[in-house]
């Protein structure tokens, strides 16, 4: 009597991706749940000093200061709202349509009352701008 053997079929071995993938999420979750993020509204800013040469006087200008409360003032005329501002660009604008306008804003002005006087002048129509410094202090 004689015993047959069959072949025995092989089978692939199956890679069962469910766990691996189980895995992978739980250290996702774990990783967004514990990551910092850095907050850009705590960013300490050290502005610039400007070390330009000293300008020298054009022929014409108009001048506007901002002091650190708000108030404006165009060619020593004060002024007290942004209405009042850009009824004085406009003016001045009329009578010197080349002239330069000249910011010179207080170093605890706000942002606002310097975009005030930038939008006041785009109204009126100036186009050649520039901001006053101080040279830095020597120690």
């Amino acid at each position: 009597m004689a015993i047959r053997f069959r072949p025995h079929e092989q089978e692939e071995p199956e890679i069962n991706l469910i766990p691996f993938i189980d895995i992978l999420l739980v250290v996702l979750i774990f990783l967004m749940l514990t990551t910092t993020f850095s907050r850009y509204s705590q960013l300490q800013l050290m502005l610039p000093v400007a070390q330009a040469e000293a300008a020298q006087a054009q022929a014409q200008e108009i001048v506007v200061s901002v002091a650190a409360d708000g108030r404006y003032s165009v060619a020593g005329q004060v002024l007290i709202d942004t209405l009042a501002l850009e009824a004085a660009l406009q003016q001045a604008a009329a009578a010197q349509p080349e002239a330069a306008l000249i910011i010179n804003a207080d170093a605890s002005a706000t942002h606002q009352a310097v975009i005030n006087v930038l939008e006041a002048a785009r109204l009126a129509g100036l186009q050649r701008i520039t901001f006053a410094t101080q040279q830095p202090r020597e120690r």
